[in-house]
């Protein structure tokens, strides 16, 4: 499968195979809260060689895997599962871990490492906002994707929302999305990429390495609602007009 489509957006290529999110990850290329640009849009700003980022992406489109999952082909009321059951429960069990470890950084390297204040502070408001933001999706958006999906089965008529149209908490996501996704940015640049000190405790790398795969996680989070769950049922509402 070669990558011809000059107008592809990035959010795209993941949402078709995200094994693409691997290249553009390392070359610092957001793909899930600013995956609407293209491809050369991206490089232009980064001042990266774009052939060399297509051609890395056409390697990995060609290269066969059974590992590679196909969230795009899931029935909608499967994705909100999914998302809820691993990524949601994901964040709820690593969040006091976390606060635990960085607050112990604080109070240990914090003399020596000043930045951990910022780290901590950071993650902590991070922490309070993804909670709320999880809990508006389980107790609004998602029941109301799900009730769309079941009408859509029994070929039902469904009762407007209270929130006029799925579009509207949607846009609030998003905007919810993105200050994570600065936020995390912000979180990578201080601890420089995730590399520990060389005066770093194990707690120290641990606790790096944990905030790295979170990012990686919330990515992907981020990913699957932004690029194929709330385009997906911006769609599916219109067929109830």
């Amino acid at each position: 499968m070669e990558v011809s489509q000059k107008n592809k957006e990035i959010g795209q290529y993941v949402a078709d195979d995200f094994r693409t999110a691997a290249i553009f990850s390392k070359y610092k290329i957001d793909f899930c809260c600013n995956g609407n640009r293209t491809v050369a849009e991206a490089c232009k700003k980064k001042d990266i060689n774009e052939a060399k980022i297509i051609e890395e992406l056409n390697n990995v489109l060609k290269a066969k895997t059974t590992q590679s999952i196909d969230y795009n082909s899931w029935p909608l009321d499967l994705l909100v599962e999914y998302i809820e059951k691993k990524h949601h429960r994901y964040v709820e069990e690593k969040i006091p871990v976390l606060l635990q470890f960085l607050n112990k950084l604080c109070r240990v390297h914090g003399t020596r490492h000043p930045e951990l204040f910022k780290i901590n502070e950071l993650f902590t408001a991070s922490a309070g906002e993804l909670a709320s933001h999880m809990k508006k999706e389980e107790l609004i958006l998602f029941p109301f994707v799900k009730r769309m999906v079941n009408a859509k089965l029994k070929n039902e008529a469904i009762q407007s929302p209270q929130f006029g149209t799925v579009e509207n908490p949607i846009a609030m996501m998003k905007e919810e999305h993105d200050n994570e996704g600065q936020r995390f940015r912000d979180i990578a640049e201080l601890t420089d990429n995730y590399n520990p000190p060389a005066d770093a405790c194990n707690t120290y790398k641990v606790t790096f390495a944990m905030l790295e795969e979170f990012e990686k996680d919330l990515h992907l989070h981020i990913h699957l609602e932004n690029n194929i769950l709330f385009p997906k049922a911006i769609a599916l509402e219109t067929q109830f007009d």
